[in-house]
């Protein structure tokens, strides 16, 4: 398992890394991109926010066809897909025209995060999964990190090459999906039995493995049957608050630190912080995370530490103390998604898995759509830069009551799976009772089982 994780991880992290930050690069070409083509801060935030639209329609179409044509050859067309509309975004010119791109970027991406994380169940048995998933969501953290730096650094390449500073922020960062679109058709394996740096038992070994580890209630069948599948709603509804929250966070953060009156490279190093502090603790949490009651424990845990750093931000009067909340805060809702992404592969197999974590993922990234405009409609009715963080802080107040009534459901089902156990225990012991020593059923062996339950015979003294 550690051959396959140094084999997959790093290219699959990277992948993860741009597509993130081609997807918040809005939040730092916003600052200037603004005033440049005259927008409001609403129509931008919701020509941001168009991106989760086109997300939303094609993504279970997206993660079908990468069940049907293999990981390899749909994950490159996706990243040269959004690759060339991100460096598109470089030369908007009107509004109308940044809708339509925001949108277009959103099909261009469809697929991706559910498609990766479906190839991850591939792969990776359950008592690996969260770890892994911990692993792969470093993406994530370190693209929030790195594109704020770079999206500072790039906003003061203003004029050069007769470019505005936001035409390099999209331009720069929409380069490297194309360039990685070779790499993925080069080294990325389509499956176990494709995988050349695995010998023939290892690959039986881990097909084996896998065989075992598929859930006995897991379901398959009619794969757009996942659209009203009562779980999949329920999980898109939880991935929805999510997703609020991050987006939303990762959008208006630029905009509060901005507010503290500083250089957008130092804009830039602050919005690091809660990223760089969210990569150090998916390197140590995901791997305590083995079984699902204390998966339930971590997302009770993390979404009410999460709902007092975002409710303290917005009340402490402190830009010091408020930045530090704000840092805790960010860095919980990324520690959400390994727990989260553990849970549905446990119930979907097959094509179902895919179009179930399609759904899920594509119905809950409306919360990216909800956040980018939620955040700006807050701060215009509150007339300020720090309350829209209230936003975060009730979707996580949510994710947290609802992880601890997740974690009593787990606990009546361990407890009715123990009692269940140890039921069947005592009717093997009995049944073995039963057999005489050629193998023919003892009739009297009932009576004699009724006899030894009773009260009476069992405070018997021996006999002599």
């Amino acid at each position: 398992m550690k051959k396959v994780a140094w084999r997959l991880m790093p290219l699959l992290i990277v992948m993860f890394l741009v597509s993130f930050i081609d997807r918040q690069n809005v939040g730092f070409a916003k600052l200037d991109m603004v005033h440049a083509l005259h927008m409001s801060e609403a129509a931008y935030g919701l020509g941001a926010s168009l991106f989760f639209i086109g997300y939303l329609l094609f993504e279970i179409p997206s993660t079908l066809a990468l069940h049907k044509y293999g990981a390899r050859v749909w994950l490159a067309r996706i990243m040269f897909t959004w690759g060339a509309v991100t460096i598109l975004l470089g030369f908007t010119s009107s509004l109308p025209m940044f809708y339509v791109l925001r949108f277009m970027l959103g099909v261009a991406e469809a697929g991706f995060y559910p498609g990766v994380i479906y190839y991850i169940t591939l792969w990776f048995p359950q008592i690996y999964r969260t770890r892994v998933l911990g692993v792969f969501t470093l993406g994530s953290a370190l693209a929030n990190m790195l594109g704020a730096l770079v999206g500072g650094l790039l906003l003061n390449l203003n004029g050069t090459l007769g470019l505005a500073g936001w035409q390099w922020v999209f331009i720069a960062t929409g380069a490297p999906a194309i360039l990685l679109t070779l790499i993925v058709m080069a080294y990325l394996p389509g499956s176990i039995d494709e995988a050349n740096f695995l010998s023939a038992a290892q690959k039986d070994k881990l097909n084996d493995m896998m065989r075992r580890d598929a859930p006995a209630n897991a379901t398959h069948g009619n794969p757009l049957a996942a659209l009203w599948d009562v779980r999949v709603l329920l999980f898109a509804a939880t991935y929805m608050l999510m997703s609020t929250s991050l987006y939303g966070v990762t959008y208006w953060l630029p905009t509060l630190v901005k507010g503290f009156g500083v250089s957008s490279t130092i804009n830039g190093l602050l919005n690091m912080m809660p990223w760089g502090l969210a990569v150090l603790l998916l390197l140590w949490l995901p791997g305590k995370l083995r079984h699902d009651r204390v998966v339930y424990k971590a997302i009770a845990a993390i979404g009410l530490l999460g709902l007092v750093c975002f409710a303290s931000s917005a009340l402490l009067d402190s830009n010091v103390l408020r930045f530090g909340a704000l840092m805790v805060g960010g860095a919980c809702i990324t520690l959400l998604y390994p727990c989260f992404w553990s849970l549905p592969p446990k119930f979907f197999q097959g094509a179902r898995a895919a179009a179930s974590i399609a759904a899920i993922n594509s119905i809950g990234n409306l919360g990216g759509f909800f956040g980018q405009n939620l955040m700006p409609y807050v701060g215009k009715v509150t007339h300020s830069n720090v309350t829209p963080m209230l936003v975060p802080a009730a979707c996580l107040a949510v994710l947290g009551v609802g992880g601890l009534a997740a974690m009593n459901w787990q606990r009546k089902r361990d407890a009715a799976q123990t009692l269940a156990q140890a039921l069947a225990h005592d009717e093997g012991l009995q049944r073995a009772v039963a057999v005489q020593e050629d193998g023919s059923e003892d009739p009297g062996a009932g009576i004699d089982q009724m006899l030894d339950l009773h009260p009476d015979h069992m405070h018997m003294p021996p006999q002599k």
